[in-house]
């Protein structure tokens, strides 16, 4: 069964539709603030945990390996990475919930435009 729309229905959505993009844009800077300082906290513990790796020696008397320092400081600081990772989930989401939001208006502007031209015939 289809519904008659009305420009004012087109209208109304299209003013919830602007709202809502607003909320999706903040939403997206407060996720982009977020990563970045995760990031930027990752990126110094992991940095001071690879400093102090270099001036120990491994128990056998060596010295550790670069890649010994990276897995041993990427292990110690694990929750920092995931924590990183999930970040970076919420600001791929909220991009996305922007595109979305963004075709929702698109459609809604292309059935106003349709709307628009029913009531002139």
């Amino acid at each position: 069964m289809s519904e008659i729309v009305t420009p004012a229905q087109v209208e109304r959505r299209l003013r919830n539709l602007s709202d809502e993009l607003d909320r999706a844009h903040q939403e997206l800077v407060e996720a982009e603030n977020n990563y970045s300082r995760v990031k930027s906290e990752y990126e110094i513990a992991i940095a001071e945990s690879r400093i102090q790796l270099s001036r120990v020696s491994r128990p056998d008397g060596k010295n550790y390996s670069v890649q010994e320092r990276e897995d041993i400081a990427l292990v110690e600081k694990k929750e920092l990475h995931i924590k990183m990772g999930e970040a970076d989930a919420i600001v791929r989401a909220a991009r996305a919930n922007t595109v979305r939001v963004k075709t929702q208006i698109d459609l809604a502007r292309s059935l106003g435009t349709s709307v628009r031209s029913g009531f002139d015939l």
